[in-house]
């Protein structure tokens, strides 16, 4: 899942098909986890926007183009992002550049 957190099309049908299992099955699979498998893709592209925002080396990058690799738009993204980690996505910016 995490090779392509970037493709649009990865949901929960589509990782079930991909090994080839129905969508419910692998729901089931996930009853005893932190997440739904939606629950798990979700968290792991914010997992991977909010380490590209730390990066410094991607600073240049706004905030709206890093949440797209992500799938979000920036409205969205910012909701989302605030209520899984309780704050918003600029403070986890590295301060100005020394």
């Amino acid at each position: 899942m995490r090779a392509h957190l970037g493709d649009p099309w990865l949901s929960l049908a589509g990782v079930a098909a991909a090994h080839r299992m129905s969508a419910r099955t692998l729901d089931r699979l996930f009853t005893d986890q932190p997440w739904s498998v939606s629950g798990l893709i979700r968290h792991e592209r914010l997992e991977a926007v909010r380490r590209d925002l730390e990066d410094p080396a991607k600073r240049h990058r706004g905030v709206a183009v890093l949440a797209a690799v992500g799938l979000f738009d920036a409205a969205h993204f910012s909701r989302v992002f605030r209520q899984h980690y309780g704050y918003p996505p600029s403070r986890t910016r590295p301060g100005p550049a020394e």
